[in-house]
């Protein structure tokens, strides 16, 4: 199965059990409500999948799991955040061993690499896998940026074929696209700056809130691919008090209590991270219930 690089593609939680395993159960509960919204692809050990919490077991297993409950239904890939390049390098091996038809990689953990060595850590996993890979792309967050130039000298390398665009700057699309056309496929990593970047031509969406929201947010892609731009605001601008629930220090626990109240996750988490409480769990809360109180109806939009 190839990648289009197009759609909505959940970065997924991981779940945990009370004992802190993983919980494969609940796991593969929002696997199923995410294929049965349509999503496009899923994307494992994310941010949102507390990626540095998980032993090399634990990403296998994920992935494996994955793999037989999409079923080639849609691609699963997984991330790669690795401290070394010679880590990168096997963890992409393993990938595509248990069966992922791609990759999303962040720049090299801990150490802030300059232009030339984050450029030759991506070059050397890309020829070290058959495995399509998208670039994760976040400065703020992991404080190493991909400018055009470096992508330049990486699209040197065939399976580097996408981008995971999260510099919060929404013009960067259009860079992209005057640089590259369709050679660097987009998909925006923002979940409040969503339908803006695929209204300005990006491809697809890696989102947050889909975890708890899968339908709605599957919603809005197809509706502004289908040229209903009006309908897929409406449910943007309900949705945007749940999106920016992504941009927080604590995503990983808005989102989980989200998934909570939609009945598709546990609010458990790996330490040192905790659930919310007090003040901030009562505003998450009341946000989600917020939300929940006006939650559109949708249109029919897996036959638009």
């Amino acid at each position: 199965m190839s990648i289009q690089w197009n759609g909505v593609m959940p970065a997924v939680t991981t779940k945990f059990t009370d004992s802190d395993t993983l919980d494969l159960h609940m796991f593969e509960h929002n696997i199923d409500a995410q294929l049965e919204a349509g999503v496009h692809g899923i994307v494992l050990g994310g941010t949102l999948g507390e990626a540095s919490t998980l032993s090399d077991d634990e990403k296998r297993i994920l992935t494996r799991t994955t793999v037989d409950i999409v079923n080639e239904k849609v691609p699963v890939l997984i991330n790669i955040a690795e401290q070394t390049t010679k880590g990168a390098i096997a963890a992409a091996q393993k990938a595509e061993e248990d069966g992922a038809k791609g990759l999303m990689m962040l720049p090299p953990m801990r150490y802030k690499s300059g232009d030339r060595e984050t450029v030759e850590y991506f070059k050397a996993v890309a020829n070290s896998t058959s495995l399509p890979i998208m670039v994760y792309n976040n400065p703020v967050d992991y404080k190493v940026e991909v400018s055009l130039d470096m992508f330049d000298e990486l699209l040197k390398c065939d399976n580097i074929e996408a981008v995971k665009e999260s510099t919060r700057d929404i013009s960067n699309v259009t860079r992209i696209k005057n640089r590259f056309g369709d050679r660097l496929k987009i998909l925006t990593g923002v979940d409040t700056l969503a339908l803006e970047s695929l209204l300005m031509g990006a491809d697809g969406w890696v989102a947050g809130l889909v975890c708890a929201f899968p339908k709605e947010t599957v919603a809005i892609y197809e509706l502004q691919k289908a040229g209903r731009i009006q309908e897929a605001i409406e449910i943007y601008r309900w949705f945007l008090p749940l999106l920016e629930l992504d941009i927080n220090p604590k995503l990983v626990q808005n989102i989980k209590l989200a998934e909570v109240a939609t009945g598709i996750g546990t609010e458990n988490v790996r330490a040192p991270r905790l659930p919310l409480h007090g003040e901030e769990r009562q505003h998450v809360l009341k946000v989600i219930e917020e939300g929940l109180k006006n939650r559109p109806t949708l249109p029919d939009y897996k036959n638009l």
